[in-house]
């Protein structure tokens, strides 16, 4: 009797979708809300209300990110099945990479600033949970100069990450609307992707 091979999934968990998009609309409304910060002249308790929520949205974005670690390294990502040259899976894996480990400095960088700031401002997410700060960094003897360092590695990181994103989501719709694959199809919610010739029996 032949033993019936498992078939490789066509798309994304659901858990690694929510996951995904959490952390993509965390990111547009964090860089939404640095421009807000950096650029308009506001009251200063609508700017103090703007940082804590900016803070807030960056360590979920950072515990998202650990979980869809987890998760991925629990579930494996479904098999790219599109005819792709060598050059553009290295390309899409590095890519990948790159996002990841920005998706954790940057959070991290932005947590160690506000720990390390003379000003000692409580962090409180949503207004409900307080968060501590991380170790060392409110002991340090030149506080304001590691804040500085800490502000500059965060801001250039943030442009890095949107570049980053950009080249993700160019590189998504080329294949979703140029190429018509189901490389994009697979991680968008409620959504089956299309059965290709390589998964026909």
């Amino acid at each position: 009797m032949p033993v019936a091979m498992p078939i490789p999934a066509e798309r994304y968990t659901l858990v690694a979708i929510i996951l995904h998009w959490v952390m993509a609309l965390g990111i547009v409304a964090l860089a939404i809300i640095g421009l807000v910060m950096t650029h308009v002249k506001l009251p200063p308790q609508s700017l103090f209300q703007l940082y804590q929520l900016h803070k807030s949205i960056g360590i979920t974005i950072l515990l998202a990110a650990f979980l869809r670690i987890g998760w991925k390294l629990r579930h494996r990502p479904p098999i790219l099945r599109e005819a792709m040259p060598p050059w553009q899976r290295a390309a899409a894996t590095w890519s990948h990479r790159l996002l990841y480990v920005a998706l954790f400095a940057l959070p991290l960088t932005g947590w160690a600033a506000v720990s390390a700031s003379p000003f000692d401002i409580p962090t409180v997410l949503y207004g409900v949970i307080p968060w501590p700060d991380l170790p060392i960094l409110p002991t340090l003897a030149h506080k304001k100069q590691a804040e500085a360092v800490l502000e500059d590695i965060h801001d250039y990181g943030a442009f890095t990450l949107i570049a980053l994103i950009c080249a993700h989501a160019g590189a998504a719709l080329h294949h979703h609307f140029i190429k018509r694959d189901t490389v994009l199809r697979r991680m968008l919610p409620g959504r089956r992707a299309a059965q290709t010739k390589d998964s026909a029996p």
